[in-house]
């Protein structure tokens, strides 16, 4: 599906919006307010923000890794119910990745809990789309969380990527 949202980095304004959209998905861990907006100011740019009508509608936070300057971990992605099932989570990744491409980075690494099935499909078709490996491994066990029946976080690893000869398919 075609989509035609304007996607660009987050303003430290949107912060409130993105919290929103996290809270209303049911299914993220939510951060607080002020969290969100900290990630807009901070790590504006290896985020993207998809607006419409100049609303926030999804989002991918992610920052670049100090130990792995090769690597950017996606911290959440989330999608406007209104968006879903358009493409837009998938056009937030590839955005952000032709970004962070041309800085250096050739891995997109991500955790998700094995319950996750509509994010495992993200990252599984945005691996498919590059034509890039991927790896997982368990980087948190359910037992290194402080909760009780927290499910272990597994590590998705996604590269070496490079820009596609044809981006998009």
């Amino acid at each position: 599906m075609s989509v035609t949202h304007l996607i660009e980095s987050p303003t430290k304004a949107d912060g409130a919006q993105l919290w929103r959209i996290a809270r209303d998905s049911a299914k993220l861990d939510l951060n607080s307010p002020y969290a969100y907006m900290l990630w807009c100011r901070d790590f504006a740019e290896s985020s993207v923000v998809a607006r419409e009508d100049g609303e926030a509608v999804g989002f991918v936070i992610a920052y670049r890794r100090p130990d792995a300057p090769d690597s950017a971990l996606v911290w959440q992605v989330a999608v406007d119910a209104s968006q879903r099932g358009k493409g837009l989570a998938g056009a937030l990744l590839d955005t952000l990745y032709t970004r962070l491409v041309g800085e250096g980075v050739r891995y997109l690494e991500t955790t998700i809990t094995p319950d996750n099935e509509a994010s495992i499909r993200l990252f599984s078709s945005f691996a498919k789309r590059w034509n890039a490996a991927m790896e997982t491994s368990v980087l948190f066990g359910g037992e290194d969380f402080p909760e009780a029946g927290h499910l272990p976080e597994e590590l998705y690893r996604i590269g070496p990527l490079n820009l596609p000869t044809n981006p998009g398919d």
